[in-house]
């Protein structure tokens, strides 16, 4: 079994995408449940509009997703210029870059998930809390959130596997940069474009596998959770 041994560039690859996983997935997670609060119960002009924006990464070609990221969060870019000279945080070529473009890219999954679940939510157990007395915000936390949680959980596990797959708009906004940006899916094209690289493809091709199948499993087992649990309630 020493061809499963893993070289020092592919354990860096591995740990580097799951570095950029979890910071793209816990750095979205406010402002996806915020979106999904938003489309779930708002009622407003655009609606639709902020929906489809909400879910253009799904629709568009990765590398189009990548270069509009290049564009605005490049060092040239407006946001891109303005945080590197006011906050120090650049995003182009940087492991950085790589978690925004896979943040960008796992966010609809997860609004997705979190908005199913609200919109489940029966509206009554809310009320009650509120004859209570209960103001807004403690029955979101004591009602709301609770019934909500698994569907939570289910979307960062999607967004988490969804970002451990990433390559086409990382590839386009922060290249391929060993040790700073070549995250597993673009380590294994890597070694797939030089000789006798198909051995390392191969081992992180299975270790992507596994990771991928095994977030995938979690997340159909927390949303059967939910959906009992809503019966339930």
């Amino acid at each position: 079994m020493d061809w499963m041994a893993l070289s020092e560039a592919e354990w860096m690859a591995v740990r580097l995408s799951l570095r950029v996983a979890t910071v793209a997935m816990l750095s979205s997670l406010p402002l996806a449940l915020l979106t999904a609060i938003v489309l779930a119960r708002g009622r407003f002009w655009g609606k639709s509009v902020l929906n489809g924006l909400v879910h253009m990464p799904l629709i568009l070609p990765p590398v189009v997703t990548g270069f509009v990221l290049l564009l605005l969060f490049g060092r040239r870019g407006p946001i891109g210029a303005f945080l590197a000279e006011h906050v120090g945080l650049v995003f182009s070529f940087r492991w950085t870059g790589a978690a925004l473009a896979c943040a960008v890219m796992g966010f609809p999954l997860m609004v997705r998930s979190m908005r199913l679940s609200i919109e489940a939510v029966d509206r009554k157990l809310e009320d009650a809390a509120a004859t209570l007395g209960a103001g807004p915000a403690w029955i979101f936390l004591t009602v709301t959130l609770p019934l909500i949680l698994p569907g939570i959980v289910a979307g960062m596990v999607l967004s988490f596997a969804k970002a451990m797959g990433e390559f086409g708009a990382t590839i386009t906004f922060v290249s391929n940069i060993p040790g700073e940006t070549q995250t597993l899916a673009v380590a294994i094209y890597t070694f797939t474009q030089v000789p006798g690289g198909d051995a390392g493809a191969m081992r992180l091709t299975i270790i992507s596998i596994v990771l991928s199948m095994a977030a995938l499993v979690l997340s159909e087992t927390l949303a059967a959770a939910a959906a009992r649990r809503t019966v339930l309630t």
